[in-house]
């Protein structure tokens, strides 16, 4: 049985950012809502705290200046004092909040917060005069949408009932099914290809690309406001033969649909180090 709080996160999304006056994840001017949580594990990924469904505390090391609140406050010792530094163990961390509050030099922060579709909708009532101005919207990202389905279901039929423009950038990996009926209530669908090759698709983002690619063979069917994004990593899909390869599967499924290529950049890079992660991705790609 579910106790109170469980019941409560069940009509709430987590979400980790909200971005606005974006202009190039759909038409117009459009605010972007970031969802935790992707079934994918992608090497270059540029949200790396967007992988895991749940809230993470990010650390900058760089930015700590050892005032050593973080140790006083913590409820479960998961912050000490060695050799001159703070150490912070995940392990013990119960994720309660009170050493970012602490924190006077911004070394910490929570990254994800469970907000419910209509808190959502009110912080967005003053990007709507943009909106409608500019013929833009919301578009929903990640970390993937879909992973978490019903939050992103139910955000999605809020914005649409109040006449906005809704968009998801997805990976594609989704029960047929459930990407159908999410489609009546979004306008634009900004579909990744990372790969044609299935082993490789693997090797660098966890998981086969057979539902990706054929998710994104009958949504061009049924469907017409699409962008394919491939977003070109060096080692592994920015060869000549490799992108002529993943263009010409998309032609072949729509020879007008829209693509966008984008250039690799290591603007996320960073992050990893937040949540105590490798960046895995070398400069050669490996």
């Amino acid at each position: 049985m579910l106790n109170s709080d469980e019941k409560s996160r069940e009509k709430k999304g987590l979400i980790f950012d909200i971005q606005r006056f974006s202009l190039h994840d759909g038409p117009g001017i459009r605010t972007l809502i970031f969802l935790k949580g992707c079934h994918l594990s992608c090497k270059w990924c540029s949200n790396p705290e967007g992988q895991i469904g749940e809230m993470q505390l990010l650390f900058n090391k760089r930015k700590c200046s050892l005032c050593k609140e973080c140790i006083y406050c913590c409820p479960e010792n998961a912050n000490t004092l060695e050799n001159g530094k703070i150490v912070y163990n995940r392990r013990l961390c119960v994720l309660c909040g009170k050493c970012a509050l602490a924190c006077s030099s911004g070394a910490r922060s929570v990254s994800g917060k469970w907000m419910a579709a209509p808190e959502v909708i009110s912080i967005l009532s003053d990007d709507e005069v943009f909106f409608r101005n500019s013929g833009g919207g919301v578009t929903l990202g990640g970390g993937e949408p879909t992973y978490q389905y019903d939050f992103a279901s139910e955000l999605l039929g809020q914005l649409k009932n109040i006449n906005i423009n809704t968009a998801i950038e997805t990976c594609g990996y989704i029960e047929w099914k459930k990407l159908e009926q999410l489609l009546e209530k979004i306008d634009w669908v900004i579909f990744d290809i990372k790969h044609t090759d299935n082993e490789k698709h693997i090797k660098y983002t966890g998981i086969p690309n057979v539902i990706i690619l054929d998710n994104l063979e009958r949504l061009l069917k049924i469907k017409k406001n699409i962008i394919v994004r491939i977003t070109l990593i060096p080692g592994f899909n920015d060869g000549k033969t490799e992108k002529a390869q993943i263009v010409s599967f998309i032609r072949s499924l729509d020879e007008n649909v829209k693509i966008e290529c984008l250039n690799y950049h290591e603007y996320g890079k960073f992050k990893y180090d937040l949540i105590d992660r490798s960046y895995e991705l070398n400069k050669n790609g490996g």
